[in-house]
């Protein structure tokens, strides 16, 4: 009898390990982020999803541990009932901006209303008035809180329009300008606040295993 049951212990574990080198060496095929969402959509059961960790703006302790992996490795992290397994894919090194803006609402005021406001705002920047204390006196949205700060942000963050204008090199820092989008009625004023700044960012598969 005690033989039988060691056998079958046996058999058990030996199928369970094969399971998980299967699942590793699944794992291990993936390479690229187009690989991951398929290897995702077709192993609903594993809860998997494609994670970015942005070196500026996560500081927990497994984006640290991540962080410190190179393109391809694998992190494992166990508890009673499951293993999760992080996997980078890709790293790179991002290109972000950051400005603050002063908005202005053309269903609100006319263009000709609008374009004289933003002279006289650049006006008093020129001669000395801080642009947070601008913008929270003449900017015509909740940002406004926040002096007009836009914190870091790269491509794809916003609109595109709003992107093409402000996103690039072509201003220097401290450079005030305006910046028009007539379709949706969004009219600016934007200040450059720091150089581009280049932020190492991973995108990581996530995926959870049972533990049986």
């Amino acid at each position: 009898m005690f033989k039988k049951t060691l056998i079958v212990l046996l058999s058990l574990t030996a199928t369970i390990s094969f399971a998980q080198n299967n699942f590793e060496k699944e794992l291990d095929s993936i390479q690229t982020e187009t690989d991951a969402k398929t290897y995702i959509e077709n192993n609903k059961s594993i809860n998997g999803k494609v994670i970015v960790f942005n070196k500026k703006k996560h500081n927990t302790r497994l984006a640290q541990e991540l962080f410190r992996l190179g393109n391809g490795s694998k992190k494992v992290y166990k508890t009673d009932s499951e293993k999760t397994y992080y996997k980078v894919i890709e790293k790179n090194n991002i290109p972000y901006q950051r400005v603050s803006y002063i908005f202005l609402d053309g269903n609100k005021k006319s263009v000709e209303d609008i374009n004289s406001l933003r002279k006289s705002i650049i006006t008093k920047y020129n001669d000395g008035f801080r642009f947070n204390d601008l913008a929270k006196h003449y900017s015509m949205d909740d940002n406004a809180k926040r002096g007009g700060d836009l914190g870091w942000v790269t491509s794809g963050d916003l609109h595109p329009d709003f992107e093409a204008q402000v996103l690039n090199d072509e201003h220097d820092i401290n450079s005030i300008f305006t910046v028009d989008i007539p379709e949706q009625k969004w009219y600016y004023v934007i200040l450059k606040t720091e150089a581009t700044k280049y932020i190492e960012e991973i995108k990581v598969l996530k995926v959870s295993e049972p533990i049986k």
